[in-house]
């Protein structure tokens, strides 16, 4: 398995406005030692990473992309969890060739995670000294688990869009209606956008981050996208499903915006 030499993660756009987005399970690579350690198979790797969040990320003025796997480091765990050591840390996968990783290589993998962190206050920081800020923190989710040619997963308990809200500041309920309200009026394939709040996720270590370092300041969505977008077992894009999706999220700005202007600081 090859090694990725790429930086863990990007910081791109431009960041002088109040709405950025995140893609932090994105990434697909991992660096050498790590790689060398790997003995999950990359395809089911890819199926349990979040492929193409980086292109809906893209949609707002400035995003961040992380270019690691989350098997190498997982940004949206607490830190004492961020790295899966054993089966039992990731779903039940054997991920390691001797059973754990080394206690070196997961030493570095939390070197990254400080890293990220750390870069991502650096930038958060001149955003909140402007005032409230959004961010839309970009995961995926699988609704296929029982093959690429058996049914789909119900819908019922499926949305096309997870709006996940369980840390953010009741003050800034406004902005999550307008999200969601704005959202919900985009089309992808001839039917509205089906965005339900908390329905099988609420969110985690990012927004949580964001809510207790900008207290009153910092509004997280975590937004998680039905692989609808995608072939989860075949790990390829629908392309023109994918682009509806982009042109829906970036319909949602202005409203957010709008209703974040609104917030009291």
């Amino acid at each position: 398995m090859s090694s990725d030499t790429h930086p863990p993660f990007s910081f791109l756009g431009q960041w002088s406005g109040q709405l950025v987005a995140t893609a932090i399970h994105n990434g697909h690579g991992l660096r050498e030692e790590t790689a060398e350690e790997m003995a999950l198979d990359e395809d089911t790797r890819l199926r349990e990473e979040d492929p193409f969040t980086d292109v809906l990320a893209a949609t707002a003025p400035a995003f961040v992309v992380v270019h690691r796997s989350r098997f190498e480091v997982d940004l949206n765990r607490p830190r004492d969890e961020a790295v899966y050591r054993r089966p039992e840390d990731a779903w039940g996968l054997e991920i390691w060739e001797d059973e754990q990783l080394p206690d070196d290589a997961a030493r570095e993998s939390l070197r990254i995670y400080d890293s990220f962190y750390a870069e991502l206050g650096n930038y958060l920081d001149r955003l909140a000294a402007r005032g409230p800020f959004v961010v839309y923190d970009v995961h995926s989710y699988n609704h296929r688990r029982d093959g690429s040619d058996a049914p789909p997963e119900p819908r019922r308990d499926n949305p096309e869009v997870n709006l996940g809200t369980g840390t953010v500041d009741p003050r800034f309920r406004p902005v999550v209606d307008a999200f969601r309200e704005s959202l919900g009026r985009q089309r992808t394939d001839g039917s509205r956008v089906d965005v339900r709040e908390n329905v099988k996720f609420e969110g985690r270590q990012l927004a949580q981050w964001v809510h207790e370092r900008y207290p009153g300041i910092g509004c997280c969505l975590a937004l998680e996208f039905k692989k609808t977008f995608m072939d989860e077992w075949r790990g390829r894009p629908v392309e023109a499903h994918l682009s509806q999706l982009q042109e829906a999220l970036t319909a949602t700005q202005a409203p957010v915006l709008a209703a974040l202007a609104e917030v009291p600081r």
